[in-house]
């Protein structure tokens, strides 16, 4: 079969990712590119050898079957319906949407349109989390009771040459490092059912150190700091911590994530990435233990185009879903919602299910014939 063709909408810092990685998969190919800044859409089309189009043009061009959608997260409801709209299958960065009502109307237009939606992150697809999958599912750490996952920084200010959006609706570091640590947990341990948490903000208004926008100021629409307890369909417990309000650093590890069973612990590789480090320390072990990775993939973005594509041309599960999107998204908004009403939330979605595992050959052993 043919490789499907896509647009990339949006094309800031996060575009040369997803631009580079067609060239290790054959399932898709990008043909064109847009952004609301024609001169940036140009450049980028010109670097990548693309066709540069204009956001309406990109979304009503019948060559193109599927959009990777890279707009800021509080237009991504908008945007991902348009593109469905126009009769495209999109894939869109984390989160899924700024809201969870957003969330729910691009799932329904999704079912209702006979198209698909797949969002990041796609880590869980790389070598290192499959490999945790693995471990989990042959129980060797025995039934999975809790788990920790924390991820502290001073603020995307320092390094981001446009760092507003995580600072306004849609961001804070929940919603945008969130997404990472939840979706890697239900992928290895199913559903959350109910959440509880706190948020505080820090500062009203942050002041961009990076270039080329040094000394401007943003004003702080979210939390910074949000802590979080998860509970999992299967009775795990796990707490969650995202900062950016860490700007001294910190004595843990960064990030810090570990599932704990009856038989062992499992240290989880950084959910942000595709590769391990994977380590267990069990009753057979002297400390921990670095486990060999049982899958392959660990080259980077563009897994969950991959996925996308693949789930478009034949059969095949597509894992990166909206519908897990959802879940995560009802996840991170719970831990929010618990801390303004002081109560617990339970989250409406838990049917969603975990994934079913990679083959381990994936991509190369799965390519589109």
């Amino acid at each position: 079969m043919d490789p499907v063709s896509v647009g990339l909408l949006g094309c800031g810092t996060i575009s040369d990712a997803y631009l580079s990685s067609d060239d290790r998969f054959d399932s898709f190919e990008f043909v064109a590119c847009a952004d609301v800044d024609p001169n940036v859409a140009a450049e980028t089309a010109a670097e990548y050898d693309l066709e540069a189009r204009t956001p309406a043009e990109l979304r009503e061009d019948p060559a193109i079957e599927a959009v990777v959608n890279l707009t800021p997260p509080a237009a991504h409801a908008e945007t991902v319906e348009r593109l469905l709209e126009a009769g495209n299958h999109v894939y869109v960065e984390k989160p899924i949407a700024a809201t969870v009502d957003d969330a729910d109307r691009i799932v329904d237009a999704a079912e209702s349109s006979d198209l698909l939606v797949g969002s990041a992150p796609d880590t869980f697809l790389g070598a290192g989390l499959q490999t945790c999958r693995s471990v989990i599912d042959s129980g060797r750490i025995g039934e999975p009771i809790g788990a920790t996952a924390i991820w502290t920084s001073g603020g995307h200010e320092s390094w981001h040459p446009n760092p507003d959006f995580y600072y306004h609706e849609g961001g804070g570091p929940l919603f945008d490092m969130g997404p990472y640590y939840v979706t890697a947990l239900v992928s290895l341990l199913g559903p959350v059912e109910r959440v509880t948490g706190s948020v505080s903000r820090a500062f009203d208004e942050r002041t961009i150190t990076s270039e080329p926008r040094a000394s401007e100021t943003i004003d702080v629409e979210v939390p910074t700091h949000e802590s979080g307890v998860l509970e999992f369909a299967d009775g795990t417990i796990a707490n969650l911590t995202t900062s950016f309000d860490v700007p001294g650093g910190s004595t843990l590890p960064s990030p810090a994530f570990e599932i704990y069973g009856t038989d062992g612990t499992l240290a989880l590789p950084d959910p942000n990435h595709f590769e391990g480090p994977v380590r267990v320390s069990d009753h057979d072990t002297d400390g921990f233990e670095e486990v060999e990775l049982t899958h392959e993939y660990t080259d980077g973005r563009g897994a969950g185009v991959a996925d996308l594509a693949m789930a478009i041309r034949g059969d095949w599960e597509h894992r990166t879903g909206a519908g897990l999107a959802n879940h995560v998204l009802s996840v991170l908004s719970g831990v929010r919602a618990a801390s303004e009403r002081a109560e617990h939330v339970a989250i409406s979605d838990a049917d969603v299910g975990r994934p079913e595992p990679l083959p381990a050959s994936f991509p190369d052993g799965n390519r589109i014939e």
